[in-house]
């Protein structure tokens, strides 16, 4: 996707994929900024070290706590962003103002969904999570509503990895989620992507949701984290194009 990118821009850079323990995390990224790199991407475990080893940050990653993109500038700074929010919203393709929306987990990609939401004006954002004390942790420092058992909502976002194992059947994702008995949404958006649609993706779409894929969201997400590095507006289609092919 991002190789894809790169070439329409024409820009003579490479995307590469670097393992990193996490002991060497931050001598790695101070590292690759003196080596000529212009940032990074990061994922789990090392989202929270990444916010701390920057110099700068957005708000959305002060708020959330993590950040998923480095970028390194021309005067020394490390800047902080966590696309995962922007992103998000980006590949939601409407404004979530006045929604009733319920997250479906509350580890880093549900806390950066609902943090997202509430800030973009949703009328009510609601946090489930198998482990209840995880959601009521995390509505309460974002000042969002915890729910016991999921309630009917306009749009409703899978945050966790149900769905994620191959061969997964709809019928026990959906009750794993604790879904079994709700209508699907206007507006169903997962962050599990693959190679086929999900359980709860072909759930919302068996119910006619508008769904949104995680594919859709990770392009979104991809896209914001290249404008920051080359300040040029990344080509969305051809990066959707390079996942699909």
């Amino acid at each position: 996707m991002m190789g894809a990118a790169l070439e329409a821009l024409e820009l003579d850079w490479r995307y590469l994929r670097l393992p990193v323990p996490p002991e060497l995390f931050e001598e790695t990224v101070r590292a690759l900024q003196a080596s000529g790199y212009r940032g990074v991407n990061v994922t789990i475990p090392h989202k929270p070290v990444a916010l701390r080893v920057a110099t700068r940050a957005t708000p959305a990653a002060t708020a959330i706590g993590a950040a998923n993109t480095l970028t390194f500038e021309a005067d020394g700074q490390i800047a902080a962003d966590n696309t995962d929010a922007g992103g998000f919203l980006d590949a939601l393709g409407e404004s979530p103002v006045g929604m009733r929306a319920l997250v479906l987990g509350a580890g880093g990609a549900g806390r950066a969904v609902a943090w997202a939401l509430r800030e973009a004006g949703a009328a009510e954002v609601m946090v489930w999570n198998r482990t209840a004390r995880r959601a009521a942790a995390l509505a309460t420092e974002l000042q969002v509503e915890h729910v016991e058992r999921p309630r009917q909502s306009h749009l409703i976002v899978n945050a966790t990895s149900v769905g994620l194992q191959p061969g997964a059947q709809v019928r026990a994702a959906i009750a794993d989620l604790g879904l079994d008995g709700l209508e699907a949404p206007a507006v169903a958006v997962d962050l599990v992507y693959g190679s086929e649609a999900t359980p709860f993706t072909r759930w919302a779409a068996w119910g006619g949701a508008r769904v949104v894929d995680g594919l859709d969201v990770l392009v979104a997400q991809g896209a914001r984290s290249l404008s920051g590095w080359t300040g040029r507006t990344a080509p969305v289609e051809v990066m959707r194009r390079a996942l699909a092919n």
